[in-house]
């Protein structure tokens, strides 16, 4: 997120592939009044984020948040079923990719260079704590290694003004479940979450835009579940 008016955050919508959601997510800020635009970068490729963040550099304000979001998974498979290709695919996009978007960020909000500070907020999943037997345990594990990021660049950049938290959402109503073959698997464990229901994104959104606000000024290092009870 670039730049911050008084009134409104000036947002960098970042896609890889899907510009119709991307455009429609710039159209949805506009429409309540804030600015923002659309950046393509694939994260799991090192020089798109550079060129992704110089781009954001070219905007007026300056950096003052990063929400680490992007993220994919394939097909439900048993961990015997993996190869190294579809791993490694996983990782580079899931780990690597938070990792140098997270580096960008720094460099450009740490006061050592001349940053005003700023906050980064990963977002992880309850797959790193439940492990997905069966489905994704490539998935659940680059969101264990995206926690101990968020709790190791916390400590590493607190004194350098930037706070460092992250959001595990649990089963919620998005399109990443189709990617894994099951369309309805939310409803299917609906019933195993302690509030009987699936989530909503603009619950998650609700999560992650608060920790980088004026009311959240001392947490770092967090990791806020937002899974239902489970």
């Amino acid at each position: 997120m670039a730049g911050r008016p008084r009134c409104c955050w000036r947002v960098a919508v970042n896609f890889a592939r899907r510009a119709d959601a991307a455009h429609e997510a710039v159209q949805e800020i506009k429409r309540q009044g804030g600015s923002a635009f659309a950046i393509q970068a694939d994260i799991s490729n090192e020089d798109e984020v550079v060129a992704m963040f110089a781009c954001i550099d070219r905007q007026p304000g300056r950096l003052a948040t990063l929400a680490n979001n992007a993220g994919i998974l394939f097909q439900q498979a048993s961990l015997e079923q993996l190869t190294a290709a579809r791993i490694n695919q996983v990782f580079a996009t899931n780990v690597t990719g938070c990792f140098i978007c997270c580096r960008e960020a720094v460099k450009r909000m740490a006061y050592h260079h001349g940053g005003c500070g700023g906050a980064i907020v990963n977002v992880s999943s309850a797959a790193a704590r439940l492990g997905s037997p069966d489905e994704y345990v490539d998935y659940a594990a680059s969101k264990g290694a995206m926690d101990t990021l968020t709790k190791g660049l916390a400590l590493e950049v607190a004194a350098q003004g930037i706070r460092v938290n992250g959001v595990r959402p649990g089963f919620i109503y998005t399109e990443m479940h189709a990617d894994g073959g099951e369309p309805r698997r939310v409803d299917r464990v609906a019933a195993a979450i302690p509030m009987q229901r699936g989530g909503q994104p603009s619950e998650i959104a609700s999560a992650i835009g608060w920790l980088p606000g004026d009311d959240a000024p001392y947490i770092t290092g967090s990791i806020i579940d937002a899974a239902g009870g489970r």
